[in-house]
């Protein structure tokens, strides 16, 4: 993990991701977010606490190794992915809901991520030590997550064109720059993947059929109308993996090939949840509105 591709790649690849991120947002996101108050509220609650909480009650269950444990809260704690704005447009929910949580979230893990990461380590590392996301590594997180959403939004508002240009080659190096050092972890790792995923694998598909479930039905007991609710579960279901898998293997941030694995089995589980999800929504909604018709 001390190799030049992971010591100059991984920082970078994550301030690409960060930089197209930026660039797909704008002020009138957070704005959106007061034309569905009720939906917004519900589901960040949902996702900065009782997700947290959750993930927190699931490791414990599964008595997970220390590092794996770190790594699920570290998952937990990442935002909502582009992904979810995907699902929800092919499964009937408000997009510009997911827009405007996504660009919610994405902030408000700038600060919540590192605390909670923080708390992790010091409850399940031994001795309460932390693999290198300390409270004063704070500020190295604003540099190299905030920044580049800051500088993505600003060429969004004042040079749309250049935005749009650019949006597209930055999402494309970002993917190539992670897949190689990814590749390049994974291989080092090779003889225990295996190992891993059965370790974590029960605790990773649980906590994603349960952030789906949570996503959906809170809102929905809380009589938010189904579209707004689908795009909460999405958005609380798919969380951020590449981001997860990017600050767990980052030399800079938390060094650790380990941390990385729910991440990854994660960012494989989710694409097959996700869709069994939004077409049990899809029935759902389907069956109401043939009930519903006279």
């Amino acid at each position: 993990m001390d190799s030049a591709l992971t010591l100059i790649g991984l920082p970078i690849a994550l301030g690409v991701i960060m930089l197209g991120l930026g660039l797909g947002l704008t002020i009138a996101d957070f704005r959106r977010v007061a034309q569905h108050p009720r939906a917004a509220v519900i589901a960040l609650v949902c996702q900065v606490l009782v997700l947290p909480a959750l993930c927190f009650c699931l490791v414990l269950a599964f008595d997970l190794a220390p590092e794996l444990a770190v790594g699920m809260m570290l998952l937990a704690a990442s935002p909502g992915g582009t992904t979810a704005n995907l699902y929800s447009h092919l499964f009937g929910g408000h997009v510009a809901l997911n827009i405007t949580l996504t660009a919610i979230n994405s902030v408000l893990a700038v600060f919540t991520l590192p605390v909670l990461v923080n708390l992790s380590a010091a409850y399940f590392l031994p001795d309460g030590r932390s693999l290198g996301l300390q409270f004063d590594k704070v500020v190295q997180v604003f540099a190299i997550v905030l920044v580049p959403v800051a500088i993505g939004m600003l060429i969004r508002a004042r040079m749309p064109h250049v935005a749009e240009r650019l949006n597209r080659p930055v999402r494309v190096l970002s993917v190539v720059v992670l897949v190689a050092v990814i590749a390049g972890a994974v291989l080092g790792e090779r003889e225990n993947i295996a190992d891993y995923f059965v370790a974590v694998g029960l605790a990773v598909l649980a906590f994603n059929l349960l952030s789906l479930a949570i996503g959906y039905g809170v809102p929905r007991l809380a009589g938010v109308d189904r579209s707004a609710a689908t795009a909460a579960g999405f958005e609380i279901g798919i969380h951020n993996s590449t981001l997860a898998i990017t600050i767990a293997l980052s030399p800079a941030l938390l060094d650790s090939t380990q941390m990385a694995i729910p991440g990854a089995v994660y960012g494989i589980v989710m694409f097959f949840t996700a869709a069994a999800f939004g077409y049990l929504v899809t029935r759902v909604r389907t069956r109401s509105a043939a009930t519903s018709t006279p």
